[in-house]
């Protein structure tokens, strides 16, 4: 009898980033690991005070190649500071149940 597969869920890792609040910004960040062919699981982005400025946590594989990934980020004209946060996990990406 043949075993049963599993599928193992890719490990995660949240980016955190500190980006300039105005029309675009996501689709230049989401282009960037479309262009990679990087999967983006999750996506939260909130203003913050004043709405001059927002924080976009991304929840993406832990792969090898998001270090080059990051570099590129952080060319990004709009955006101000890219932080590794892998501490708060996919739980932080979860609605709440109705």
């Amino acid at each position: 009898m043949p075993e049963p597969t599993t599928t193992a869920m890719p490990a995660t890792t949240v980016l955190e980033l500190r980006v300039h609040n105005h029309p675009g910004v996501m689709s230049h960040i989401t282009g960037l690991f479309a262009r990679r062919a990087f999967n983006l699981e999750a996506i939260l982005c909130v203003p913050e005070a004043g709405r001059v400025t927002s924080r976009m946590r991304l929840l993406v594989a832990d792969d090898p190649k998001l270090e080059q990934v990051v570099r590129q980020l952080e060319k990004l004209h709009d955006v101000l500071e890219v932080r590794h946060r892998p501490e708060l996990g996919a739980e932080c990406f979860r609605m709440p149940e109705s």
